[in-house]
């Protein structure tokens, strides 16, 4: 086919999910030129699964998302239908905030944004093919034989590359959603010598709203008070949707049970490797034998549709089968079933290939995001994609990497999770996988990110002014809560009415509050001076009060982690020459190129006798070379 020239740019971006928007929008926000490529448009941030945005350790990514200048966040706080904050009964360094979206709004609201966004144009076009030569990235080709030149590449493929649908005993080639899948791309990329794997995910069926049978489930309402995941939000008001809980019951798993062999995942055609913490029903029931019954949540789509989400019951078998065991659940006895729950297999990359910019290792100016690296999530995808296309900018503009540590982000956690530890499952990201938890929370994300953003040119004016006037509000509040004080005549009769114990000495206001049954709120008896604060200052204020002392013991730990980070490895180290190293440790330290020895020391079959072995030899060469 002969090839035309179509146009000049500084970033193309294929690929328009939750990785591809925030990528393009980051690109062209901090002043490259850029494009992004769509199958169609209509997949600009659609939501082939879940209609939710955050969740536990997800609401983290989204709210640094935000404070890095993403879109995200501002983009839910837009569409939501019902808002809850979760783990709240938990510590605040597991609060996590979950929104349900209206899906097909999130999207047309999303796509409105890349339409307006000065110096980004967006393109429904596939493309089949990059240019490589001369050692590096320099354009896209379309299945129509469009050429357009490019100073970077972001592949954000989602689950498009060679993507493939499994309902029962059928199975066809179809990206999410029912949309076309890239066949051609996934062929040329492995042909750049890229390491292609096989992942699966799947989907629930969707049902019509009028034929649930509500009063046989519980009703799930979204909170009182909304609380924004976007920081430039002060506050918010929805009339909000209710969603419902139910459960399978032994009825259910039996119909599952003597179907097994109907399912794609048991027959052996399913051969993609599934999300551990989102597993099929078939999976759950397999696995844990001797649950009796599995929770299922019921959520609208939107607000202009019937169709509803059956969260937790995602399937690989046949549409008779499922309609059969849907129908075995209190309240979804009479159904009807618009969309089957299906599979799909698709390819990506294994992430330990990619620096910790996210460039892949091997192909300067080629940038990676989203499932196409191995995780899951349409929030892992944001932030990589974020990332993705910071770094891009970067690069183009000859500085060094924009790169967050695990001690700074849970978008740090996330990234170095999977190019340094790597990833045989599609990754998710919990509160558990951060050490810094009680520092990285979502509440003070602002805090720790604003100012990075900012210094890259990504986060606006607007938005950096607004957070210094919040910072001061809350560092002036804490302040005067130290300055003012209260004694036994004022206090005694407020703590013995919340089961206090009484004081025999003045104390400050500021001490007063660590006590667990004070709060800012109730505190307000002993305290009718405090100024007017809204309530997403006063909860900074009470976190960072009460939690001070475990905050200052992370803040150590995180010192002394910053001094392994600190010790550079050179990037053209041999390791295979290093004395006293095992083999193991040789090729996996060849392999991925450890920038310090903090992350020479996560990677798998690395030892700690490995990193000392590391240590005297950089202490070596240091006295080697003064």
């Amino acid at each position: 086919m002969e090839h035309f020239f179509m146009g000049e740019y500084d970033v193309a971006v294929i690929g328009a999910g939750h990785a591809g928007c925030e990528a393009a929008l980051a690109s062209a926000r901090m002043g490259a030129k850029t494009v992004m490529f769509s199958i169609n448009l209509e997949a600009i941030a659609m939501m082939p699964c879940n209609p939710a945005v955050g969740g536990t350790g997800k609401g983290h990514l989204v709210r640094e998302i935000d404070a890095l200048g993403g879109e995200m966040g501002l983009n839910i706080d837009k569409t939501f239908i019902q808002s809850r904050m979760l783990n709240t009964s938990k510590g605040p360094a597991v609060h996590s905030l979950r929104a349900q979206a209206d899906k097909e709004k999130y999207h047309r609201e999303m796509k409105k944004t890349i339409e307006r966004q000065p110096g980004l144009d967006m393109k429904q076009a596939e493309i089949v093919d990059l240019d490589v030569s001369d050692g590096r990235v320099r354009g896209v080709l379309t299945k129509t034989g469009a050429y357009y030149r490019c100073r970077a590449v972001i592949l954000a493929t989602g689950t498009f590359l060679r993507g493939k649908i499994f309902i029962g005993e059928s199975s066809f080639a179809s990206g999410p959603n029912g949309l076309a899948p890239s066949v051609e791309l996934a062929d040329h990329l492995k042909d750049l010598g890229m390491h292609m794997r096989r992942f699966k995910t799947g989907t629930p069926a969707r049902a019509l709203a009028d034929t649930f049978d509500y009063a046989k489930m519980t009703r799930q309402d979204g909170d009182e008070e909304i609380v924004p995941f976007s920081f430039m939000n002060d506050s918010l008001e929805c009339e909000q949707v209710p969603c419902w809980l139910t459960y399978t019951n032994e009825r259910t798993h039996q119909v599952i049970r003597d179907n097994y062999e109907r399912s794609g995942l048991y027959t052996g055609e399913i051969v993609g490797t599934g999300p551990r913490y989102c597993p099929s029903i078939e999976t759950k029931i397999e696995r844990f034998p001797d649950r009796k019954r599995h929770q299922l949540f019921v959520e609208p789509e939107g607000r202009d549709t019937e169709e509803m989400y059956i969260q937790g019951m995602s399937s690989s078998l046949p549409e008779d089968v499922q309609v059969e065991f849907y129908h075995t659940i209190e309240g979804l006895e009479n159904i009807t079933i618009t969309r089957p729950a299906y599979a799909i297999e698709y390819d990506c990359i294994d992430p330990t290939d990619l620096k910790l910019n996210l460039e892949y290792r091997s192909i300067p100016g080629l940038f990676c995001a989203g499932q196409f690296n191995g995780s899951s999530g349409y929030e892992e995808a944001a932030a990589q994609g974020l990332m993705a296309g910071i770094n891009a900018v970067m690069s183009i503009n000859g500085k060094d990497p924009f790169i967050l540590d695990r001690s700074e982000a849970y978008i740090g956690v996330l990234i170095d999770d999977l190019v340094t530890k790597g990833t045989n499952e599609p990754y998710r990201i919990m509160t558990s996988r951060a050490e810094y938890r009680l520092v990285l929370r979502q509440d003070n994300a602002d805090a720790r990110l604003t100012k990075r953003g900012y210094d890259i040119g990504l986060v606006t004016e607007q938005r950096y002014q607004k957070f210094l006037k919040k910072q001061a509000q809350v560092d002036g509040e804490l302040n005067r809560l130290r300055k003012v004080s209260v004694g036994p005549a004022e206090a005694n009769e407020y703590l013995e009415s919340i089961g206090s114990t009484p004081l025999q000495n003045r104390v400050s206001l500021y001490e007063l509050l660590k006590r667990p049954e004070v709060t800012y709120e109730n505190m307000r008896a002993v305290d009718p001076e405090r100024p007017a604060l809204q309530s997403h200052l006063t909860a900074q204020v009470e976190v960072q009060t009460k939690y001070e002392g475990y905050i200052g013991m992370q803040e150590r730990r995180i010192e002394k982690f910053r001094k392994l980070e600190s010790k550079r490895l050179p990037a053209d180290l041999d390791y295979g020459s290093i004395e006293n190293l095992r083999i193991e440790a040789r090729q996996k330290l060849n392999r991925i190129r450890p920038v310090s020895v903090g992350q020479a020391s996560r990677i798998s079959g690395v030892s700690p006798a490995d990193i000392n072995v590391l240590l005297i030899y950089l202490e070596k060469m240091r006295r080697m070379n003064p």
